[in-house]
């Protein structure tokens, strides 16, 4: 059985830069508006005053703000009410019922999440994917034990890792934050042919307030939610923007010489979360 149900979030951020020189930011920071995720109201505030413009992908609803900035300091601040649709169902007890769909049977637009990609090098981590899980059932339940792997074999640890670590140096040295879990359960998934996407998002309940990453695995014909770091309810995800590996939706993207000087974060729900089981939960 299948439930939905709807959850309304008040959410922003507050982003300070001191720039050296005139420069342009790709800022990915607007939650995303698509058929599971309504932005209600938003307002963006920029000091000094600038025009911007903006893009959003087809599909999958990412919103990439442009604008250039003179020298000296730039502050950023985002406020908006999202509602959020979530399908839960009891697909923990009849696991088999969401089965792992062979490459000549997938959708052709999933193929290039089976693909290794910059920070998801699939191709380096094949013997690692077969030896841990190559064995299980071909389901839902073999992506529940991937999490539980980079849960239990990797050290969540702030600042030890940076924007050069990749899903093999994270089954390497075993540590990372909520970034590099994302992209180890993407690359174990895609080296095991299950199409797997990264997921940047805000978090109702993650501590400290940040930018949160998780990832989405495709199974019977849908995308399912995943976050290996159990840091936050995954009925209190609100989607920023969906991409390849964090390198499609990294928050900000800065061409010239920048250093941030502050971040604020803020996720309050504005209804009381529905009680129904987390076992499997998507977002699409």
């Amino acid at each position: 059985m299948e439930i939905r149900s709807k959850m309304k979030f008040q959410l922003g951020c507050q982003l300070k830069y001191s720039l050296t020189q005139a420069s342009t930011l790709v800022l990915n920071i607007s939650p995303a508006n698509n058929n599971s995720q309504k932005v209600l109201q938003e307002n963006l505030e920029l000091d000094p005053f600038l025009d911007y413009e903006e893009y959003v992908t087809p599909v999958l609803g990412n919103r990439y703000l442009r604008l250039n900035a003179p020298a000296g300091s730039l502050q950023v601040s985002y406020q908006g009410t999202v509602e959020v649709s979530y399908s839960y169902g009891d697909w923990s007890e009849n696991s088999q019922s969401l089965a792992e769909i062979p490459p000549a049977k997938l959708p052709l637009e999933t193929l290039s999440y089976l693909y290794p990609s910059r920070y998801c090098q699939s191709d380096r981590l094949i013997k690692l994917a077969q030896y841990e899980f190559g064995d299980l059932l071909p389901d839902y339940s073999r992506i529940v034990a991937i999490c539980n792997w980079i849960y239990d074999n990797v050290t969540y640890l702030s600042g030890s890792t940076n924007q050069h670590t990749s899903a093999f140096d994270t089954a390497t040295q075993r540590e990372g934050v909520c970034r590099d879990f994302a992209h180890l359960g993407i690359a174990f998934c895609r080296a095991l042919n299950i199409p797997a996407r990264f997921v940047a998002a805000y978090a109702c309940g993650l501590e400290p307030p940040d930018f949160h990453a998780c990832f989405e695995a495709y199974l019977e014909n849908r995308w399912f939610i995943f976050d290996p770091t159990r840091l936050a309810r995954r009925s209190g995800l609100i989607r920023v923007g969906t991409g390849r590996d964090a390198a499609d939706v990294s928050f900000a993207t800065i061409f010239g010489p920048a250093t941030m000087k502050q971040m604020n974060i803020s996720v309050k729900s504005l209804e009381q979360y529905p009680t129904v089981t987390e076992a499997a939960i998507s977002m699409d």
